[in-house]
């Protein structure tokens, strides 16, 4: 007995251990989540910080936690354009703000709508008589196009600044498809749909050449204006037009090589840049540390300047990244998340719609299941109107149609109306290694789609006449919306690629404006009066697990992002193997029709997510597989 008594002592001694070890995780963890929610009690008198450890995206994607704690990193940081703005325009005129510090040591960029947004809030600081500073290792084009407009821009000593500009190659598969023996069957319409090319050639055709150059020679001329504007003094020829000899003049320093031409003010490492902005804004009176100086960072200055809502509401719902069947998202356009979205505020009483897009496209079948919901609010015979951001091309410009008026930047890429799919069959390789199908058939399409032994030439012929079909509904829906005869539409379709600029002239887009025109414009249709009616966002704010995720993975994650440009090359290689990973993925899977615009430069913030096989087309390939 006396031993049993111990025994049951013991157990008992462990749950209560047990049940203490619980209970301070649970407090713990509690604390952590408390602590790492932004709070208006953090704001202080000194500089509004902006640490731009990221991206700039029109809406920020879900973390997955799970996902997150396995691989042991936070994903790469993200910060909406609307918030950046918001953030700015209130400190231009909040007193407790003496200057704007943006550190760019680990962004990585955003679309040239989103820099251009943040970069006009920058200049609206500045107008307020406010100093704006900014802080880098190394400038690339998106960081330069925010620096242009500060009044200090300083670069570390081990630093530089280069200028690339749109552009570049994409790889093609052509031939490697070839000496693997797979044959990659391709259906689309449109002489500038070249987003199959690369698994049909071994490089670019001439028309998606002619279209590329027009494309990019455009996006090139508006940066190069907007930065020159903003900084006179840049020697911009000398760097883009002959960066060898410029940088061969400074002895390849690139920091003196900046500073040479232009392109920074002041060089300078971290310490010494704190004291700078210390002698504008403020000693911290809390950390003694070398070129500490008092500032609010960007998540408590968003708390304790919450947007106002009075008044009705005009719904936004936003259309970010590629547009996938299902109910993927945020961050990533579910057809079926976003027509909930929509379906649920059908009973908000909302006064006017903006769809804001930013989207290559994707998927037809969740475009069209988007486009029917945004007609749902058209039909309660409110204000629809469409706001482009970087891109609203292929599906992005697919969910666009119902609209009243269109709202474009000069550096929106649009248009690329047209439609593929790609289905890899394996008949060449399978007779090399010895496999031959053979069977009875009772109809053409009997076994068929067989990926081994080949398609029929019934079923090859099937699946172009869908597609041309498809294609026909598009170019129907977009004659319609712009009056347009579809004779009119095919010619600027065939999948071709427009600037925003463009696009206004031949009619795919209505005016130039951003976000917050379109905005104004409904609440005007709507008969609205200024004070009358707020933004009324579709769909739900982070889980309040991101900031704790961000903050226990983020140090390792920053510390690696940091580095000079052999750590940018190291970075493209990276983008590169996603590239790799992407076009074997868009290759492999049957996703359906694909209203998607492949063609798009592809912005940092590109995510993309694998959906199943819920377009029709695909269906149809299901069905006949048996």
């Amino acid at each position: 007995m006396a031993f049993a008594g111990k025994v049951w002592r013991l157990l008992v001694g462990i749950k209560d251990g047990l049940s203490l070890l619980f209970l301070l995780l649970f407090f713990s963890l509690l604390f952590a989540v408390l602590t790492a929610r932004p709070s208006p009690a953090q704001v202080t008198e000194g500089a509004l910080l902006l640490d731009l450890d990221g991206v700039v995206v029109e809406e920020k994607s879900a973390i997955d936690p799970f996902q997150a704690l396995l691989s042991g990193q936070a994903p790469v940081g993200e910060f909406q354009s609307r918030d950046l703005v918001h953030a700015l325009d209130q400190a231009a005129s909040d007193e407790r703000i003496k200057a704007v510090v943006l550190d760019l040591t680990s962004f990585v960029g955003g679309g040239h709508v989103h820099m251009q947004e943040v970069a006009e809030a920058l200049a609206r600081v500045r107008e307020a008589d406010k100093p704006v500073l900014t802080y880098a290792i190394g400038y690339s084009d998106d960081a330069m196009m925010l620096a242009a407009h500060a009044s200090e821009v300083w670069v570390d000593p081990l630093g530089g600044a280069v200028i690339a500009g749109p552009g570049g190659s994409r790889l093609y598969y052509g031939k490697l498809l070839e000496n693997l023996n797979i044959n990659a069957r391709v259906y689309k319409v449109g002489t500038y749909k070249s987003a199959v090319e690369p698994y049909l050639r071994g490089d670019m055709s001439p028309e998606a050449r002619e279209n590329y150059a027009a494309l990019y020679g455009s996006l090139w001329e508006e940066w190069q204006a907007k930065v020159k504007k903003a900084r006179p003094q840049l020697q911009l020829d000398k760097v883009t037009k002959t960066p060898a000899e410029w940088v061969a003049e400074s002895q390849g320093d690139l920091a003196s090589a900046a500073l040479a031409a232009g392109l920074v003010d002041k060089i300078g490492n971290r310490v010494e840049f704190g004291e700078r902005v210390a002698e504008l804004a403020g000693e911290d009176k809390f950390d003694e540390a070398p070129g500490a100086y008092a500032k609010t960072e960007l998540g408590a200055w968003l708390a304790d300047n919450a947007v106002e809502t009075p008044g009705d509401a005009i719904g936004v719902v936003t259309i970010a990244g590629e547009i996938v069947d299902g109910e993927a998202g945020p961050g990533t356009a579910g057809g079926d998340r976003i027509a909930a979205l929509l379906d649920d505020a059908l009973d908000d009483d909302l006064k006017a719609l903006v769809v804001r897009v930013d989207s290559p496209g994707g998927s037809v079948m969740a475009s069209e299941e988007i486009r029917l919901a945004i007609l749902r609010h058209k039909a309660m015979e409110i204000p629809i109107i469409v706001s482009m951001a970087n891109v609203a091309a292929s599906g992005g410009y697919w969910v666009s149609t119902p609209a009243d008026r269109i709202f474009a930047e000069p550096e929106t890429i649009t248009g690329s109306i047209g439609i593929f799919a790609v289905i890899p069959t394996f008949e060449r390789a399978a007779t090399e290694w010895g496999v031959n199908g053979d069977g009875v058939q009772t109809t053409p399409l009997s076994g068929q789609p067989d990926l081994i032994s080949g398609f029929t030439p019934e079923v090859d012929s099937i699946l172009q006449a869908s597609i041309e079909d498809g294609y026909r509904d598009f170019i129907s829906r977009v004659s319609k919306s712009r009056n347009l005869t579809l004779a009119q539409v095919d010619a600027i379709g065939q999948g071709r690629v427009w600037d925003g600029g463009t696009a206004r002239q031949i009619g795919l887009v209505d005016q130039y404006g951003g976000i917050d025109d379109a905005i104004a414009y409904a609440a005007k249709q709507a008969k609205l009066a200024d004070g009358e009616w707020h933004v009324q966002h579709l769909g739900n704010a982070p889980g309040g697990y991101d900031s704790l995720l961000r903050n226990m993975m983020s140090s390792e994650t920053r510390s690696a992002k940091r580095g000079d440009l052999f750590a940018m090359v190291s970075g493209r290689q990276q983008a590169l193997l996603g590239q790799v990973q992407s076009d074997l993925d868009r290759l492999l899977a049957v996703r359906g029709m694909q209203a998607y615009c492949l063609e798009c430069p592809i912005s940092p913030n590109a995510r993309t997510e694998t959906a199943p096989p819920a377009g029709w087309l695909a269906r149809m390939f299901a069905s006949f597989a048996g």
